[in-house]
């Protein structure tokens, strides 16, 4: 490597200094129930006639593009998800965001890396193992967002409409925990409409107002936890 070329890549790093990544952040955990009670709604044979969890809606990073902001280090297009910030700027992790994730790659002769950093004055930097932020400018290349992630601990629950044979609506019941499914508690449930127009499952209980092979009109009585939104 020639002397200039040393002194481009020594260049390329005092520039920026140190920084340690910070992991201030916390973010907005909210309950959803779906569709809201008392609406009238028609679902096809397959969907979903009732969703209850929670998830987390994290900052995040979302990279657009392949960017390089310097030669050592390049960050592929996917989401980061925001652990803190301090005066310097906003600290993402590297992976964890599902299965759109993006990620780094090095040089052999390059740190391995820990996270990113967006500065304040909006230049992406890639902070390495020995807190050193490797920042350049890289315009358009990526955007501040908002990315619901489910959390790993909550549990969705659902149910599912699978059709209409006679006077008999069958809806499906399923549990996951996080991402997870959780077979054992899943369920397929026949109710018959001459009995009752009003159909319940572990605390939902729906007015079915008519129901064919291939869709159900249907109003939410009350969701899994009597929800009212």
């Amino acid at each position: 490597m020639s002397w200039r070329m040393l002194i481009a890549c020594f260049a390329a790093f005092v520039l920026v200094g140190c920084a340690a990544p910070k992991h201030n952040y916390m973010p907005v955990t909210t309950d959803i129930s779906e569709p809201p009670l008392g609406v009238v709604v028609e679902r096809q044979v397959g969907d979903e006639m009732v969703h209850q969890g929670r998830y987390r809606e994290h900052d995040a990073l979302h990279v657009l593009t392949q960017l390089k902001p310097v030669w050592a280090y390049t960050v592929m297009p996917g989401y980061f998800l925001k652990t803190g910030s301090d005066d310097q700027g906003d600290f993402y992790r590297i992976g964890g965001a599902g299965d759109d994730s993006g990620y780094v790659q090095k040089s052999a002769l390059a740190d391995p890396f820990t996270a990113l950093m967006v500065k304040t004055d909006n230049s992406l930097c890639v902070i390495t193992i020995l807190h050193v932020a490797a920042c350049g400018s890289v315009p358009g290349g990526f955007e501040k967002v908002k990315k619901p992630v489910t959390s790993t601990d909550s549990l969705q629950r659902t149910l599912i409409y699978n059709g209409r044979v006679g006077d008999k609506v069958n809806i499906g019941y399923r549990e996951f925990s996080g991402n997870t499914a959780r077979p054992a508690f899943n369920n397929n449930v026949e109710y018959d409409l001459t009995e009752s127009r009003e159909v319940a499952y572990r605390g939902a209980r729906l007015e079915i107002l008519d129901a064919t092979n291939r869709s159900i009109k249907f109003r939410v009585i009350s969701n899994f936890n009597q929800a009212n939104r």
